[in-house]
């Protein structure tokens, strides 16, 4: 099986680079102004994280998607570095900032236990298109690199 992680030099510039843009991501998405789609490319769990990460706006990232609506989860599995097309250029940025294609899946999915488990409150499922559970899982995420 192919190792999707990938190693930086500096891991604690990643970190917190991802920690941040975990927490500024969860902090924008509670403001009920901002557009929030689980179905939509650039305004879904992992596309507003990316919005943060890239600097990029919901439309070009589902520009550089060609707009093929799929999932997210989608293109990770699809995911090659060498196509050329321009999704790959997001997943070849967000794995040099510590996310692999697994951790995008389960931020589309709200499912990684670890962040689960890391609930305040401890344990328990959230719903992946409700905008309340996508900031809580984010916060868990951050609050969980924060302390490796």
């Amino acid at each position: 099986m192919k190792n999707t992680r990938t190693h930086t030099i500096n891991k604690s510039f990643t970190n917190r680079f991802l920690i941040d843009a975990l927490r500024e991501t969860s902090k924008r998405l509670d403001q009920e102004d901002v557009q929030y789609q689980w179905g939509h490319m650039g305004q879904c769990n992992a596309g507003h994280l990316i919005q943060t990460l890239t600097g990029m706006s919901s439309l070009e990232i589902v520009e550089s998607v060609d707009f093929q609506l799929d999932e997210w989860s989608e293109h990770a599995i699809d995911y090659c570095s060498c196509t050329g097309n321009k999704v790959d250029d997001i997943f070849l940025f967000i794995e040099k900032h510590g996310l692999s294609h697994s951790d995008i899946v389960q931020l589309e999915n709200l499912s990684d236990r670890k962040v689960l488990g890391n609930l305040n409150g401890g344990f328990r499922y959230l719903e992946r298109n409700r905008r309340e559970h996508v900031v809580e899982y984010m916060l868990s995420f951050a609050d969980l690199l924060e302390s490796s």
